[in-house]
């Protein structure tokens, strides 16, 4: 039989395990996407059999990471200064920007190797159901960048899903008035997918093979 026991943070819970300290940890590790009870128990037990300096280095890892990271102030990507590694690299082709939904697909686009130009992280994509706008993302920051004149073209790449379709579609319209070629990555990616679970040579083939946008 379970027994009910107050928690430190003052919740009431059945005690599954010898320990509340271990229960906690274990409700704490398994409230991150993907992990369920059972691995949240092995990686509890693992962070146990390691030493006190290596867990407290793991803990403040974690708190530095919540309370230092940055958002790159042009682009909005991850970055642990104003402007990202990628902002601020000349080598990097000014003129052009890619579009995408989070810092995920800045990620697995940058694994490809086959894009040299700059980024745009929107923040999320639109999706009423979800009531998400156009004013909770970050378009009217990419419209001041290309109305800088700087740059020759803009590659939308979102995931072939309806809100990704919306966005686009929605980002096409607000640049149309500026002499700029819109473009979106080729559908090798499946309808339907995310962008960010894309093997990185379909993923590169689609950067390579990028098509003018059109209205269907």
């Amino acid at each position: 039989m379970n027994v009910l026991l107050l928690s430190s943070s003052g919740f009431i819970m059945d005690q599954l395990y010898p320990s509340v300290l271990l229960e906690e940890a274990v409700q704490v590790f398994s409230s991150l996407p993907g992990i369920g009870r059972k691995t949240a128990l092995r990686l509890v037990l693992h962070l146990l059999r390691q030493s006190k300096e290596d867990v407290e280095h793991f803990g403040t890892t974690l708190i530095r990471l919540k309370n230092e990271i940055s958002y790159c102030k042009t682009c909005h990507n991850i970055s642990d200064s104003e402007e990202c590694l990628i902002c601020s690299n000349p080598k990097r082709d000014a003129s052009t920007i890619c579009v995408v939904e989070n810092v995920r697909e800045v990620m697995a686009i940058e694994q490809t190797r086959q894009y040299s130009g700059l980024y745009h992280v929107l923040g999320g994509l639109i999706s009423p159901m979800d009531g998400i706008g156009p004013a909770d993302l970050e378009i009217n920051t990419l419209v001041e960048r290309i109305a800088l004149g700087e740059i020759k073209e803009v590659i939308l790449a979102l995931s072939a899903t309806s809100e990704g379709d919306a966005s686009s579609f929605y980002i096409f319209r607000k640049l149309s008035s500026y002499p700029v070629c819109i473009t979106v990555i080729a559908r090798g990616i499946s309808v339907g997918d995310d962008l960010e679970y894309a093997d990185e040579i379909t993923l590169g083939r689609s950067i390579l093979n990028r098509i003018p946008f059109k209205i269907s």
